[in-house]
């Protein structure tokens, strides 16, 4: 029997874990023929490369001197936490890698915690040494520091710490000694990171994860505690209310390299992934047929926001999308519900509209972003934060919010905080940075971003998490300027749009094709504002010097989709399409 070590990777988002494990790949030669071209190997779905962030966890495998390595690969972000701490459940230690010059970031913390309440042995790596201005001993210290607030054990605390980088490939024990590859490390996971145990006895699987595959359906996924599973063969699925049914395994898979390769049986302390399974949830256990021993439940983490999601009926509907019916976003939307388990979609009494809760506005706008490359056309409406009540109280979610900032826009970003319902918890140098530490209300985020980016000239850095539901903290003003709204349909004129610049700025240019009720551009003013912008200008055979000098017209403002998502106010709709996004009012009445 070989030996396995199953190994979680923690790090913030951007601190080059994914890079890590690629070149850890690369070092045990299984080479993937797209990496010739430079891409990541792990970050393959579009929207992860572009982002630079991983949104779904991922299994890889790896032999180095006749041991298997499980890496396990962490998202980094909050809104993705449902994902952390079920993946964790599967290690038997944890890689933590930090940023040689930004240190332990909160995400790190938030998913550090999670590991070492589980009791596993971590290894420390202070990545990108090789960057300017970097502080690797410092960041050591702070790694303590930050385990030490976490209660951690002596054990724990005992750590070992490799210093390097993962672009360049390298590591070494000193941060000075440049080696020649990356392979102290996995001298390090081999020598520190308890082996997987070997436990005899009956069959005991909990599935922590899940796939869905168009030709083998729905797939557990899922690390086998204790005896041998086999193919063919029956045994009793444990189920939330207590249940247990009877279920047989038609495959079973090993993760190998990047791929899974059939096997005929699995040995406890290995990861797998089972087919044949039809009815099953996440927390559920795979056990013995004639006594079933069922594993305690994984708690998933609870939605915190809500959007509408319904079908596109602007009067451009159908013109750029392919999948346009509320059948096409019904079975789409629940689709995403088989793998996507911090998603929650709920039917409304009409049929075209549902409500979908998710993790925060980047866990929804990934979804939306998503389908629109699969040319899904959809209109969603303005992000609502869920209220709760426990005890009696009325309560909210609370998120901790960290902006790292110049030290001249600090006082800006306090004063823009606090109105919005925020409480400054920690204010610290670090190097030539301030480092903000704040609790606010989720429904103060909605929205925040653009107005930081604002004051801070667009220098500040934001990250967030979810803390807890705490009583509501009453109401936080929103945003106060109007819309300027199209009374007409048709091609916007740069001589119309010239005469309105004095009434706010604009989101469309000359050339765009507008609707009636479109929303063109912000008012200066906090009411709406019908405009007409196809209006011509008369033209009459009397000629005057200089009266025709072409229009100076500002550009056009141009929002992502999170931004979009977060501008539009309760009345207000988002057009989502392939090609375009627009915002525009419910309802319009001149």
């Amino acid at each position: 029997m070989k030996s396995i070590r199953n190994i979680a990777i923690i790090a913030h988002v951007d601190h080059g874990k994914t890079t890590l494990v690629d070149k850890i790949i690369q070092y045990c030669e299984i080479i993937d023929p797209r990496k010739q071209s430079g891409e990541l190997i792990l970050d393959n779905n579009d929207l992860e490369r572009e982002r630079g962030i991983t949104i779904l966890s991922k299994n890889v495998s790896v032999e180095y001197e006749g041991i298997k390595i499980n890496i396990l690969d962490t998202p980094g972000h909050a809104d993705f936490g449902g994902e952390v701490e079920r993946v964790l459940k599967m290690a038997d230690g944890v890689l933590l890698l930090v940023d040689a010059f930004e240190g332990p970031m909160p995400q790190t913390r938030f998913v550090m915690g999670k590991a070492l309440e589980l009791g596993l042995k971590p290894i420390v790596v202070v990545n990108k040494v090789d960057k300017e201005n970097c502080r690797p001993e410092d960041v050591q210290g702070d790694v303590f520091d930050l385990m030490f607030n976490l209660d951690a054990t002596e054990d724990q605390l005992d750590f070992v710490t490799l210093f390097g980088s993962s672009k360049q490939s390298w590591m070494s024990y000193n941060h000075e000694i440049r080696t020649e590859n990356i392979s102290p490390l996995l001298d390090a996971v081999i020598k520190h990171i308890p082996e997987a145990p070997y436990n005899e006895g009956t069959a005991q699987m909990q599935i922590t994860s899940l796939d869905y595959s168009k030709f083998q359906g729905r797939i557990a996924i899922g690390r086998l505690l204790r005896g041998d599973l086999n193919v063919n063969v029956d045994y009793s699925l444990c189920k939330s209310d207590g249940v247990t049914k009877k279920v047989r395994i038609k495959e079973l898979f090993l993760f190998e390299g990047l791929g899974r390769k059939a096997v005929k049986t699995v040995r406890s302390g290995d990861l797998c992934a089972v087919v044949g399974l039809d009815d099953f949830d996440i927390g559920d256990t795979i056990a013995d047929l004639e006594n079933p021993e069922a594993l305690p439940r994984i708690a998933v983490d609870e939605p915190t926001m809500s959007m509408l999601f319904t079908i596109n009926n602007s009067p451009f509907f159908g013109k750029e999308g392919k999948f346009v019916t509320s059948r096409h976003l019904r079975d789409r939307l629940f689709k995403e519900t088989e793998k996507n388990l911090a998603l929650r979609v709920e039917e409304t009494d009409t049929e075209d509209k549902f409500n979908v809760y998710g993790r925060g506005i980047l866990h929804l706008s990934v979804l939306i972003e998503t389908m629109r490359r699969e040319l899904y056309e959809l209109q969603v409406g303005k992000p609502q934060v869920l209220i709760k009540e426990i005890d009696g109280v009325k309560c909210e979610p609370i998120e901790s919010l960290v902006i790292d900032t110049p030290e001249e826009y600090s006082g800006k970003i306090i004063e823009l905080i606090t109105q919005r319902k925020g409480l400054l918890k920690v204010m610290e140098p670090k190097g030539d940075v301030q480092h903000l530490e704040f609790e606010i209300p989720s429904r103060g985020i909605i929205g925040l971003r653009n107005n930081l980016l604002t004051v801070s000239a667009g220098n500040a850095v934001i990250t967030h998490r979810f803390l807890s539901f705490e009583p509501y903290k009453g109401e936080i003003p929103t945003r106060n300027k109007g819309s300027l709204v199209s009374m007409v349909e048709g091609q916007a004129l740069a001589y119309a749009l010239d005469r309105l610049q004095d009434r706010g700025k604009f989101f469309v240019e000359p050339g765009d094709q507008v609707y009636k009720g479109q929303v063109l551009g912000e008012h200066t003013r906090e009411n709406d504002l019908g405009v007409n912008v196809i209006k011509g200008k008369k033209l009459t055979n009397m000629r005057s010097s200089g009266a025709d000098d072409a229009a100076k017209l500002a550009p056009k403002i141009v929002f992502s989709l999170e931004e979009s998502m977060e501008y539009i106010k309760e009345d207000e709709y988002l057009e989502v399409t392939p090609e375009n996004l627009r915002m525009r009012k419910i309802q319009y009445k001149l």
